[in-house]
């Protein structure tokens, strides 16, 4: 009876860890990619667009954005990548830092210009980017 009884307490508690570390990959799988979309259409429209029309709505230099855009750009297919080649898959959490340091930006850029909710957007990215790089931080280790 007790050899049945811890049997089941095994099982019960070798398949709760593995259901929810399924849980937490299917989530960060999908940040990762809602993040990747919209960082890619962000920083393609950063270099797509002329930089007269860039400069007129952010009071930075042209080749500036231009850079962010690029940034953004190879932030976006850095959480993707990696993680679905399988290599070099300590670069999501690296690009994930990245992003972060790109949204701060954009927060501290949002309340200089008095868009006071506004900067909530780009708190809330950076917030989800944040989990993401806190989330695959093993991937650092292993690579």
């Amino acid at each position: 009876m007790s050899q049945v009884l811890s049997s089941q307490i095994v099982t019960r508690s070798n398949s709760e860890p593995k259901h929810q570390r399924q849980f937490v990959t299917t989530t960060l799988w999908t940040i990762q990619v809602l993040l990747a979309l919209l960082f890619l259409f962000a920083g393609s429209m950063k270099l797509i667009l002329p930089i007269e029309m860039l400069t007129a709505q952010i009071p930075l230099s042209g080749l500036f954005v231009r850079f962010i855009g690029v940034a953004e750009v190879a932030g976006a297919l850095g959480l993707i990548l990696p993680g679905l080649t399988r290599i070099q898959r300590g670069l999501t959490p690296l690009a994930a830092c990245g992003l972060v340091i790109i949204m701060i930006g954009a927060t501290v850029m949002t309340l200089a210009i008095g868009g006071g909710a506004l900067a909530l957007i780009p708190l809330v990215v950076g917030l989800l980017a944040t989990a993401v790089a806190y989330g695959r931080r093993s991937w650092g280790r292993r690579a």
